[in-house]
């Protein structure tokens, strides 16, 4: 089985696809239930910053965790759960199986063109739904879902049934995907209208497991010949660096990209 492709003709053909299914008849509101992840590779997987140390990474996780948060303050999270400290293990840069997505389709695109080194290859917008991801929960958790009346789980819900990676792994006998809410460390987080999702099994590429699940995921690829169009109109409307990385660092790396000449 393969997940729906779709390539963007033009910027309004992406707007469309990108937006598309977002009407929510309930609430007679445009609200999508979708989570989006920019690449600026269409040909790149899904695969966790864990899953690309190579070697024995499954078996290196629970080490480098328990050494991350050995080293590290303690003040540097709000309390003291596996999804805390994931959250910041992962915002700060240890490989862990925490993948981040946004629900702004716009972010995502960013993500999918801003490397002008890739302005030569097709990017690719993935959307998934995690409405539909979660329907194949364990009960207890669906259960926690459907009681708080949440589609996305918080740090808090989760640290009630599942607060150490042996749990996690041991979550279910069907590999599960988990979409989460990170606590807003700092203003990139905010910025990035960003949230994370885990697999219960840290060998599992994420593509192969929504291969297996048809109708929860699609993937957008905006064509090369596109990006410069995509790019210049998300400077315009302000999706760049210098707000989805707060700082002189993200101001910077506006700055070098938007005076780089077009090769």
């Amino acid at each position: 089985m393969h997940v729906e492709t779709v390539v963007a003709e033009s910027w309004d053909h992406l707007q469309h696809e990108l937006f598309a299914d977002s009407w929510n008849e309930d609430l007679r509101r445009f609200r999508s239930r979708v989570a989006f992840r920019g690449l600026s590779d269409s040909s790149y997987r899904l695969e966790t910053t864990l899953m690309r140390m190579g070697g024995p990474f499954a078996e290196l996780e629970r080490h480098m965790l328990r050494n991350f948060k050995k080293y590290a303050h303690r003040n540097v999270v709000e309390a003291d759960s596996l999804w805390h400290w994931l959250s910041v293990a992962q915002h700060y840069g240890l490989p862990t199986r925490v993948m981040d997505w946004t629900y702004s389709p716009f972010v995502a695109m960013h993500f999918a063109t801003g490397d002008l080194e890739k302005f030569d290859r097709d990017g690719a917008i993935w959307s998934v739904n995690y409405v539909k991801a979660h329907e194949r929960l364990p009960r207890r958790l669906r259960e926690w879902v459907e009681q708080e009346g949440a589609n996305v789980l918080t740090v808090e819900l989760l640290s009630d049934v599942v607060n150490s990676l042996h749990e996690l792994d041991t979550l279910d006998s069907e590999k599960v995907l988990i979409f989460f809410e990170p606590p807003s460390i700092d203003d990139r987080i905010v910025n990035q209208y960003a949230f994370c999702s885990v697999m219960s099994d840290p060998r599992l590429v994420l593509d192969d497991w929504l291969c297996t699940h048809p109708g929860i995921a699609r993937k957008i690829v905006i064509p090369a010949a596109l990006k410069w169009e995509v790019r210049d109109k998300l400077d315009q409307a302000n999706i760049n660096e210098r707000v989805l990385f707060p700082g002189l660092d993200g101001l910077s790396r506006w700055l070098k990209r938007h005076y780089s000449p077009r090769r």
